[in-house]
């Protein structure tokens, strides 16, 4: 399962060794064990979920703060590109609409000027929605993984027994 995938990477290269001494950055932030990993797909679900420039600067700036591998942080980011942006934000947009109980805009246009003059009423849900998405199903996939790497250790340890 996902345990085996970041088994097989190993940061006990003697090359990529040299690499963080060179630089001197610490190994707990490219660590593959359950706690790394699955921080750093928190941490990345979460900045990859708001909509901002500079994604992966959130990703950076939050790596002092919890131990995490930052590849993983990184990559997870970029869930969110350029093409998944729109059904992305109108998820989130229609998300924040349902738990403000706001009925929504109707007649969406796909021009700037449509954008520009109805901003104020796009932006409040559409952050209500980031909100809930960042913070709730960042954790949740953050604890579902979470639990798939115990099961893969528990499934690995009866296998050898």
């Amino acid at each position: 399962m996902i345990r085996e995938f970041f088994k097989k990477v190993s940061t006990n290269n003697p090359k990529f060794n040299d690499f963080l001494d060179k630089y001197n950055l610490p190994k707990a932030y490219f660590a593959i064990n359950r706690r790394a990993v699955t921080r750093g797909l928190l941490v990345g679900l979460f900045w990859g979920f708001i909509p901002m420039p500079f994604q992966m600067l959130g990703v950076i700036i939050t790596t002092p703060l919890m131990r995490f591998n930052v590849i993983i942080g990184l990559a997870t980011v970029w869930l969110s590109n350029p093409v998944t942006y729109p059904p992305l934000w109108y998820l989130e947009y229609k998300t924040g609409n349902l738990i403000l109980g706001k009925p929504g805009l109707e007649n969406v246009e796909l021009t700037m000027s449509w954008f520009q003059n109805h901003w104020d009423e796009i932006v409040v849900p559409l952050y209500v929605g980031t909100a809930f998405y960042s913070t709730v199903v960042s954790y949740l996939i953050y604890l579902f993984v979470n639990w798939l790497w115990i099961k893969s250790v528990h499934k690995a340890k009866r296998a050898k027994s």
